[in-house]
């Protein structure tokens, strides 16, 4: 078995020039959010991006009238 440990570094889909984006979000998500921080260590902008780049990625946009 090999016990090597390896930090594997995924290239960033997004790149470039940010922007401040607000938002209103319930108060209980936002308590979840910052216990997904808490366990992983990543910061709460980290979390947010890498929950919205997956959702853009599996998203499925319903046409109207459907």
């Amino acid at each position: 078995m090999n016990d090597e440990k390896k930090l594997i570094i995924h290239p960033q889909k997004y790149r470039g020039e940010t922007t401040i984006v607000s938002m209103r979000m319930p108060k209980d998500m936002l308590s979840d959010i910052d216990r997904v921080v808490a366990a992983t260590g990543r910061s709460r902008n980290d979390i947010l991006l890498t929950s919205l780049e997956f959702a853009l990625a599996h998203m499925e946009v319903e046409e109207k009238g459907n």
